[in-house]
C-alpha cells in the first residue's frame, strides 16, 4: 500500500518572535548590527566602548518593539500572501522605527542629554530611516528565503509521499481480490469480513491527508492489514505483536507500521516456503518511544525489489519532516533477518 502526504505545506514566513531562542537571536544580531554601526563611524580614540553602548541601546530600543509587534501580527501576517505579507511587515516596522527614533530624539532633546544623539534633528531622523530600512529590508529578505527554501523542501516532500500514496501495489490487490473470491463460497462470513477489511484499508491510504495520528489508529490499520494478509499466507504468516508498553494516546506520522509491517511480509514472508514470523516490538523510555519490526529472509540472498528500498526512505523524509533531528529510523540487514528500529519523542498532542 502507499503512504500518506503530511499535509505540512503552511509556509512559516515569520519566526516566533515570542520564543525566547528568537529574541536571543535577534539581541545578538541586534548588537553585531551595533558594532558595524560603530566601526563605520570612526569613533575618536578611546571612545569606541562609549560609542558602541550608544549605539547598542539605539538598536535595542529599536528592535526589541519591534519583536513585540511582529509577535502579536504573525498569525495575521502568515495569513496573507507572501509578497504582501513582506511590504506590510516592512512597512509596519519603518513606521514604528521612524516614531522610536522621534521619541528618543525628543527625549534626549527634552532632558538635556543632547550629547547622547550628537546630530540635528532631521539629519538623526533620515539617517535612523536609512540605516532601519537597509537592515529590515535584509533581515525580511532572508526570511523570505528562507521560508521559501522551507516550502520547497516540503512540497517536494510531499510530491514524494503523494507519489507513493498513489502507488498500491497491484498484487496486493490481485491477491487480496482472489482471496475474497476463494471465500465467498466456501466461507461467505469470512469473505464479507475480508471485504469491509480492504475497504477500510484502503480508506485509510487514500482518505484525506493527516500528518499524524495515534499509535492505537495506527496499529488497528497494520492489524487489519495483517488480517487481509492472513486469509491468503494462512499458517505461513504469524505477527508477535509486543507492544503492551506503548502509550496508545502518542503521536506518529500517520501510514509509518502498516508499510513497514507490508514490506517485512512482501519481502520477507512471501519468499520463504516455510514462512516464518514478524515480530513487532515496542518500548517507552521516558520521554522517548521505540517500535522495531523485524522479520526473518531468505538466507543469503537480498531482496532487489525497490520498493523496500523506496518505503524506507519515504519513513525517513517523514520523520524528518516531523521531529527534525530528534528521531530516527534505523536498518539494520543481515543475511538471516531484516528489521527496522523507529525512535521518536512522545507526544500527546495537547496533553
Amino acid at each position: 500500500m502507499g503512504l500518506k502526504s503530511s499535509n505540512s505545506d503552511a509556509s512559516v514566513f515569520l519566526p516566533d518572535f515570542c520564543a525566547a531562542a528568537t529574541l536571543l537571536v535577534l539581541v545578538i544580531v541586534a548588537e553585531l548590527v551595533a558594532m558595524a554601526l560603530t566601526l563605520a563611524a570612526r569613533a575618536e580614540p578611546g571612545s569606541f566602548l562609549t560609542e558602541l553602548s550608544k549605539m547598542s541601546l539605539y538598536v535595542l530600543w529599536l528592535a526589541l518593539p519591534g519583536a513585540a509587534l511582529l509577535c502579536r501580527l504573525r498569525l495575521r501576517m502568515e495569513a496573507l500572501e507572501p509578497t504582501r505579507a513582506f511590504v506590510m511587515a516592512f512597512v509596519l516596522l519603518e513606521v514604528l522605527h521612524l516614531l522610536m527614533a522621534e521619541l528618543a530624539w525628543q527625549a534626549t532633546s527634552r532632558y538635556g542629554f543632547s550629547t547622547v544623539i550628537d546630530d540635528s534633528h532631521t539629519g538623526f531622523i533620515f539617517r535612523s530611516f536609512a540605516v532601519s530600512s537597509i537592515v529590515v529590508a535584509m533581515a525580511m529578505r532572508y526570511l523570505y528565503v528562507a521560508s521559501e527554501w522551507s516550502r520547497n523542501i516540503i512540497l517536494e516532500a510531499q510530491s514524494r509521499v503523494s507519489a507513493l500514496q498513489a502507488l498500491i501495489r497491484p498484487h496486493f490487490l490481485f491477491n487480496s481480490m482472489n482471496t475474497i473470491a476463494s471465500l465467498t463460497r466456501s466461507d461467505p462470513q469470512r469473505a464479507e469480513e475480508a471485504v469491509e477489511d480492504l475497504a477500510d484499508l484502503f480508506r485509510a491510504n487514500l482518505s484525506g491527508p493527516k500528518s499524524r495520528t495515534t499509535l492505537k489508529e495506527e496499529l488497528e490499520v497494520a492489524a487489519i492489514y495483517q488480517r487481509i494478509e492472513k486469509l491468503r499466507l494462512g499458517d505461513r504468516l504469524n505477527v508477535r505483536w509486543d507492544i503492551a508498553t506503548l502509550p496508545m494516546r502518542a503521536l506518529i506520522p500517520s501510514l509509518t507500521i502498516q508499510p513497514l509491517l507490508e514490506n517485512a511480509i512482501y519481502h520477507g514472508i512471501e519468499l520463504l516456503p516455510e514462512g516464518g514470523e514478524v515480530r513487532v516490538c515496542g518500548s517507552r523510555i521516558d520521554k522517548r518511544l521505540r517500535i522495531e519490526i523485524s522479520n526473518p529472509v531468505v538466507r543469503g540472498e537480498r531482496s532487489s525489489k525497490p520498493g523496500n528500498r523506496m518505503a524506507m526512505s519515504n519513513i525517513q523524509q517523514r520523520f524528518d519532516l516531523a521531529y527534525g533531528g530528534d528521531a530516527s529510523v534505523e536498518v539494520v540487514d543481515t543475511p538471516e533477518s531484516f528489521s527496522v528500529t523507529l525512535t521518536f519523542p512522545y507526544d500527546e498532542g495537547g496533553t
